[in-house]
């Protein structure tokens, strides 16, 4: 296998070297040799010399009893979002796990304190998700204002063609050009959104716990506010916050009735952080007008009223689903890998 090396020990015939190293390249052996898990296969080079490699399968819902006898005896995992990372998945792998690489940026899938206690390094891939995200949240926003995912249900199914032409009234969207717009946690990706969003000269709002300067500066020269003064507010609401036990359901019928009846939401977050069954009455019942989801509160189950309500699109939590994102999200894995395994620090650790 490619970057195993040995040395060679004082005495040791020459000959019976040469048979470990063909072992150790063949991976059957090799006394000091890492094993890696990858429970998914990945996209680009996922490189890590002098330890062997373990992939999952491609597609499908593994079972966890079969996930659980795939990590054993791993040095180190690459974890996918929706793999459960808590102390029985760590006694699984083994008291020689070093390292949880989480193949996202959101973490709320591991057990932090269960890593901690056993002294394994979480990390994930912040900066790699950031530009794949953000357009695929500028997306939602345009689809729900201009009713896309209705809209193509009416010609797909052919019920433009019975219908015929459209008249100067039918179909109406939502302006988009110099409307407000909302962020909703003020991390990389809502950034990002919001720089994509200016070319439509929209103004930017923010909540964030504390003042983010990068957000009130230029080019932005976004405005915090609450989340109540925001959502009552905007026009578009972009929703990023990271889903933890204080942000989950953060935005409920309570808050949901706070929007304009001109509005729209999107979310690339958490499919906690909204409460899907109040986003779906809030559909039905007119209360907003339109919402773009990437993520799910069950995914990848969602409820039949979200699935029935009017004017919502709807992605299989994609966001970073581009191959440049997912090449730079493979590449800083493996980074994180190699250091830790080297003794050294992980270059995006977490908790």
């Amino acid at each position: 296998m490619k970057g195993v090396t040995r040395d060679e020990p004082d005495g040791y015939p020459e000959l019976a070297l040469r048979a470990l190293v063909l072992w150790a390249r063949v991976g059957r052996y090799h006394p000091h040799m890492s094993l890696i898990v990858v429970s998914r296969p990945l996209h680009g080079p996922f490189e890590v010399p002098g330890a062997e490699v373990r992939i999952g399968p491609k597609g499908g819902q593994r079972s966890r009893a079969e996930l659980l006898e795939f990590v054993a005896g791993a040095d180190a995992v690459v974890s996918w979002v929706t793999e459960r990372v808590d102390g029985e998945f760590l006694d699984a792998a083994g008291p020689q796990l070093r390292v949880v690489s989480n193949y996202a940026v959101g973490y709320d899938n591991i057990d932090l304190d269960a890593c901690a206690k056993r002294g394994i390094i979480v990390t994930n891939t912040p900066d790699a998700v950031t530009e794949g995200t953000a357009d695929v949240a500028v997306m939602h926003l345009l689809a729900a204002a201009r009713r896309l995912s209705d809209a193509e249900r009416f010609v797909r199914s052919g019920e433009w063609a019975r219908h015929g032409v459209l008249g100067p009234s039918e179909w109406l969207g939502q302006p988009i050009a110099g409307r407000t717009l909302l962020i909703v946690g003020a991390g990389r990706i809502g950034y990002a959104t919001a720089v994509r969003m200016l070319g439509f000269g929209v103004r930017v709002l923010y909540t964030s716990r504390s003042p983010k300067p990068n957000f009130e500066h230029a080019p932005l020269c976004a405005r915090r506010v609450t989340l109540e003064e925001g959502l009552r507010e905007a026009d578009l609401v972009s929703v990023h916050t990271p889903l933890t036990d204080e942000t989950r359901h953060l935005i409920g019928a309570e808050q949901l009735r706070l929007m304009k009846p001109t509005a729209v939401i999107a979310s690339t977050a958490r499919g906690p952080v909204i409460d899907e069954a109040a986003l779906a009455d809030a559909l039905h019942e007119g209360l907003i007008f339109g919402a773009g989801l990437d993520v799910f509160e069950r995914e990848p189950e969602i409820s039949e009223r979200l699935l029935s309500a009017p004017n919502v699109s709807m992605t299989p939590h994609f966001g970073s689903g581009n191959t440049q994102c997912r090449a730079e999200m493979t590449a800083l894995t493996a980074l994180n890998i190699r250091r830790v395994l080297a003794g050294e620090p992980a270059l995006t650790p977490v908790g």
